[in-house]
């Protein structure tokens, strides 16, 4: 039953991720500040509307993909059967249409996180913000040509195989501009060194040699001696860790204040970093040369002795990168037990530069007492420079909002049902849950009160209160730091 709950939850998640994405899209496109065209939305945002394109796409291949696997257990249809008319490598390539995509799903955002922090604590205007954005597009089109370098061993024509090998070489292009153009923007920047920039500075470093590695595995000759040999984990690793991983620490540290209200302790996030590259280094670069050495992945046990000393050394790095672990959460514990005195008053402790700052943090139920009016891509910085930043508004209008509803709650428990019900064929069940889920349409579709309104005075007597709290605070840019 094991696979059957693997299939359909495969199936479940893939159809939420696919509405995720749409509704991202929709969001962004339709939900934007009046007079912010798309070329002055922040890199973070246009990072998150490329993910969602591309959720909006690769997931359904996941969802047919497990579909058919359903099919094949519950009505013996062997789409992927051999000796049934089937065919196994189209499981493997609609598998990787949808897994190389993902990879670019878990980056991308990461990437916008890393423009937000690059230009944020170098003090200065992203650099190349254009190039930045058109990069963005073209790796979440390439990252659809790619996939099938995931099994270059697997029978392909070596006329194929060079045409994916060549795609994947040119997918490396538009990154390498990312990384230009994050460096050219911390020259001659004043670099502050909060832990959410050390982790973008050691993404840099650590990226790029990943991506080296991936650029050898692209070449088709050299993927067939290291396929499926640590040098694969490595280079994985290696790319995942620095362009995912350190990009959503990068974001935990920096927007952190904005979402809780006080800021984190500078000096646990500067622990948790060293821990973390020191312990990635020593964990990962062994692997490389074990790779080169013959040592597969998976192996339950070994004769080798020369591989000792090199395992030995990564177990360390897996050692270090717990000790960074324990330092997040000792980060997170101090930081929560000091938090009246690491308040943030102002909404902005970086003198950052895009609109999230210019709210109280954590920002009010409405976020904007009065819709900001754009004329810069760095709009907060814009407003600070032009010194309207926190003008009050002259007249408060009163803010319609969407009121909350439990419907998303209803609809996932009713997924899991119906998946549950499936996988132990219980069709009466399977009926129910979708009778639920229709229900929960209807009802939330016939709802006539989907909205509420926030009065005006309370608007107002919210963005006094604010007001108020920093002419008695008197912000200065950088005071966080002095």
């Amino acid at each position: 039953m094991g696979v059957d709950y693997w299939i359909w939850a495969l199936l479940v998640s893939g159809v939420g991720s696919t509405m995720t994405g749409i509704n991202f899209v929709v969001t962004i496109i339709k939900c934007r500040a009046p007079k912010m065209r798309l070329m002055q939305m922040p890199l973070f945002t246009w990072t998150t509307l490329c993910t969602s394109l591309l959720m909006s796409f690769a997931f359904p291949a996941l969802t047919v993909v497990a579909a058919m696997l359903g099919l094949d257990r519950i009505l013996g249809f062997h789409f992927f059967t051999n000796d049934a008319g089937g065919n196994m490598m189209n499981y493997a390539n609609l598998i990787w249409i949808w897994g190389h995509p993902e990879v670019y799903i878990l980056i991308l955002p990461a990437f916008g996180v890393f423009s937000e922090v690059t230009a944020t604590f170098s003090q200065k205007r992203l650099f190349g913000y254009r190039s930045l954005v058109y990069a963005t597009a073209v790796i979440t089109i390439l990252s659809f040509t790619v996939w099938l370098h995931h099994f270059f061993t697997m029978g392909s024509s070596p006329n194929v195989n060079a045409v994916f090998g060549i795609a994947t070489m040119i997918i490396a292009v538009p990154t390498g501009v990312k990384i230009f153009d994050w460096v050219f923007t911390m020259y001659k920047g004043r670099i502050i060194f909060h832990p959410a920039m050390l982790f973008t500075i050691g993404f840099l470093i650590t990226f790029v040699l990943g991506g080296v590695s991936g650029v050898l595995l692209a070449i088709p000759p050299a993927d067939f001696l290291m396929h499926n040999s640590t040098f694969l984990v490595a280079h994985f690793h290696n790319v995942l860790i620095p362009g995912a991983v350190f990009g959503y620490f990068a974001g935990f540290q920096y927007w952190f204040p904005k979402a809780t209200g006080f800021t984190l302790d500078r000096a646990w996030g500067v622990r948790t970093f060293w821990f973390w590259i020191i312990g990635f280094y020593l964990a990962f670069m062994p692997l490389y040369a074990l790779g080169f050495m013959g040592m597969s992945r998976r192996m339950e046990r070994y004769e080798m002795a020369e591989w000792q000393p090199f395992l030995i050394l990564a177990a360390v790095g897996a050692l270090s990168v717990l000790i960074g672990i324990f330092c997040q959460g000792m980060q997170l514990y101090v930081s929560i037990r000091d938090r009246e005195k690491n308040k943030d008053i102002t909404g902005d402790p970086y003198n950052a530069r895009t609109l999230e700052w210019q709210t109280s943090s954590p920002p009010a139920e409405y976020n904007f007492a009065k819709v900001p009016d754009v004329q810069d891509i760095d709009a907060f910085w814009d407003m600070k420079q032009r010194g309207v930043a926190y003008a009050p508004a002259q007249d408060y209008e009163d803010i319609h909002l969407p009121r909350n509803t439990g419907i998303g709650v209803f609809l996932g428990g009713l997924g899991f049902l119906i998946g549950f019900a499936v996988t132990w064929y219980i069709w009466w069940l399977v009926a129910l849950g979708f009778l639920g889920v229709l229900a929960c349409l209807i009802t939330r579709s016939s709802q006539d009160h989907t909205y509420e309104i926030i009065p005006a005075a309370e608007i107002e007597a919210h963005e006094k209160t604010r007001i108020k709290a920093l002419e008695d605070h008197k912000p200065t840019p950088g005071d966080f730091w002095s």
